[in-house]
C-alpha cells in the first residue's frame, strides 16, 4: 500500500509545543463516497480505495504514520484567539515525494485537546463541498489543498440538525499557517518563531539555507504567494469566506473550506459567510483582507526584523496583487500585449455586470464566442457599445481572433462548482450515492474543456432564488 512510499514527517521532530501526538476516532462501517484515483497516481499510492480507507478510518495500523494535533492561534474576524489548533484534524504524516514534501490529514477525525467545545467530527455535507473545492480549484490551475479519499458514516453529528459524519484524508504541501507564528509570538514561547521559521525554510526553501537574509527571503515569497493565490481567487469569482489568519496557508496554498462560493450573478460586495454581518470576507474585500494578514504575519516576526524590513516587504503587496490580476484579466480578454486604456476597459465590463446581473463566469466564457462568430448575440446596449471598444482594442493587439479565442478559452472556464450542483450531490451523498461526486469531480478537473452537450448541464446558472446564497460556517 504504501511500501514504495518515502515518509519524512519532519513537523513530528519538532518540540513538543508544537503539537499532541495522538491517534484518531474511527467511524463503524465507514463507506468510500470518492477516491481520487488521479491525486493517488500522482502521490505513487497504490490504488485500493477500500485498503486505504481502513488505514485512514483507524482499523488498520501503519507503523510510517506520525499522528499529531497542531496548535496554534489567529485572527478570527479580526479579533486575536490565543489558542486554536487542529480542533477536528490529524496530520497523519508527510510524504517525501517528488514535488516535495506532501501533507496527509485527516480531518473529521475526532476530539484532540484544540477542540474546544466542539465534537471533533465533520460532516457528510461540509466534507463533500472540500473536497469537490479542492479539485475545482486544482482544475483552475490555483494552488490549494486537494483530498485523497473521502468517506462517509452513520455515525449522527450535530450541527444546525442531526447530520452524519464524514472524513476527508486532505493533501497539501503544508499545513502550517499564519497563525502558528502568531501563537509562538504572542504566547512569548521562547525561541518558537525563529525554530519554527528554521523549519520552513529547511523543508520548503532549502536554496535559501546558507542567505544572510534567508527569513526575509521566506516573508517576501509569502507576501507574493498570498498576493497571487487571491488574485486567482478575484479572477474566477471565487469568495473564500473565512480569511482568518488560521486559514492561511504560509506557502499560499487555498484550504479551510468553510462557506465558500463561486460567484453567480456579477457582484463585488457579494458576503457568503452568512455569519459575516459586517461583510468583512466579502468578495470585493479580500484582497485588502489577505494584506491585512500579512501584516498580522509580520507583527509576529518582528522580533527578527526591523520595522523597516517588514514594512518594505508588505509595500510590494499592492504589486504582487495588481500586476497578477490584470495580466490575468487580460488574458480572459484576449490580450497578449498591455496597454494603458485596459484597467478602464475591464472596470466598464465589470459596471455592466453588475448593473445587468449578468453572470460572472458564463459572460467572461460566451465573449470568445461574440467575437469570433457572426452570430446575432441578444445584447443590452451598453454591452454593445462596450464591445465596440473591446473589439478595438482586440484589433490593435499582436493576436489574430482565433489566437484571442484560444488564449480567452485557455483562461475562462466554462465549469464552476456552483453551489446548487453541489447541494445536488451532498443531497445524494448522504442517502450514500456518490455518482454525482464522481462525474463532478470529473467535470471540474477540465473547466476550461469544453465537454460536450452532455455536460452542458455543469455550466447552467442555478435557479434565481439559489444565487449567490450565504452559507454557514458548518458548511
Amino acid at each position: 500500500m504504501f511500501e514504495n512510499i518515502k515518509f519524512a514527517n519532519p513537523f513530528s521532530n519538532l518540540p513538543s509545543t508544537f503539537y499532541t501526538k495522538q491517534s484518531w476516532s474511527s467511524f463503524d462501517q465507514p463507506f468510500l463516497l470518492h477516491f481520487n484515483h488521479d491525486l493517488a497516481k500522482s502521490l505513487g499510492i497504490d490504488d485500493d480505495p477500500e485498503e486505504l480507507m481502513q488505514i485512514f478510518n483507524g482499523n488498520k495500523s501503519f507503523e510510517k504514520a506520525s499522528p499529531l494535533a497542531m496548535v496554534y492561534g489567529g485572527h478570527q474576524f479580526g479579533n486575536w484567539v490565543n489558542q486554536l489548533g487542529d480542533g477536528r484534524g490529524i496530520l497523519f504524516g508527510q510524504i517525501d515525494s517528488s514535488d516535495g514534501l506532501i501533507d496527509l490529514h485527516i480531518k473529521g477525525a475526532g476530539k484532540t485537546p484544540y477542540s474546544r467545545f466542539g465534537d471533533g467530527r465533520a460532516v457528510i455535507r461540509s466534507s463533500v463541498r472540500e473536497h469537490l473545492c479542492g479539485e475545482a480549484m486544482f482544475g483552475l490551475g490555483i494552488p490549494s489543498s486537494r483530498s485523497l479519499m473521502l468517506f462517509g458514516s452513520n455515525e449522527p453529528v450535530m450541527r444546525e440538525d442531526t447530520e452524519r459524519g464524514a472524513m476527508i484524508v486532505r493533501t497539501a504541501k503544508t499545513h502550517i499557517r499564519f497563525g502558528h507564528f502568531e501563537y509562538f509570538h504572542h504566547n512569548k514561547i521562547t525561541d518558537g518563531v525563529k525554530t519554527l521559521l528554521d523549519h520552513v525554510i529547511d523543508c520548503y526553501y532549502p536554496d535559501t539555507k546558507q542567505d544572510s537574509d534567508k527569513y526575509l527571503l521566506f516573508f517576501d515569497a509569502t507576501v507574493k504567494k498570498t498576493a497571487h493565490m487571491v488574485s486567482s481567487w478575484q479572477s474566477v469569482g471565487f469568495n473564500h469566506g473565512v480569511m482568518n489568519t488560521d486559514n492561511m496557508s504560509i506557502l499560499g496554498e487555498t484550504f479551510d473550506y468553510g462557506p465558500y462560493a463561486f460567484m453567480e450573478t456579477y457582484d463585488p460586495n457579494y458576503i457568503c459567510n452568512h455569519t459575516d454581518s459586517h461583510g468583512r470576507y466579502s468578495f470585493s474585500n479580500q484582497p485588502s483582507i489577505a494584506e491585512w494578514n500579512c501584516y498580522a504575519l509580520a507583527s509576529a516576526l518582528i522580533d527578527l526584523f526591523s520595522e523597516t524590513e517588514l514594512r518594505d516587504t508588505l509595500s510590494k503587496f499592492n504589486d504582487y496583487f495588481y500586476d497578477s490580476l490584470i495580466e490575468k484579466y487580460r488574458k480572459k480578454l484576449g490580450f497578449i500585449s498591455a496597454q494603458e486604456s485596459d484597467y478602464d476597459l475591464i472596470l466598464g465590463l465589470f459596471e455592466i455586470m453588475e448593473t445587468e446581473k449578468l453572470d460572472y463566469t458564463n459572460t467572461f466564457r460566451e465573449l470568445s464566442k461574440i467575437i469570433s462568430s457572426s452570430d446575432n448575440f441578444k445584447l443590452s446596449e451598453k454591452l454593445s457599445i462596450w464591445l465596440t471598444s473591446y473589439k478595438d482594442r482586440l484589433s490593435k493587439d499582436k493576436n489574430s481572433i482565433e489566437e484571442s479565442k484560444i488564449l480567452m478559452d485557455e483562461n475562462n472556464p466554462k465549469y464552476i462548482l456552483r453551489n446548487y450542483l453541489a447541494q445536488s450531490a451532498i443531497e445524494d451523498a448522504e442517502q450514500g450515492r456518490a455518482e454525482k461526486i464522481d462525474e463532478l469531480a470529473k467535470v471540474l478537473s477540465n473547466p476550461y474543456v469544453d465537454l460536450g452537450e452532455s455536460m452542458e448541464k455543469y455550466c447552467q446558472p442555478a435557479p434565481k432564488e439559489q444565487q449567490n446564497q450565504q452559507l454557514s460556517c458548518s458548511s
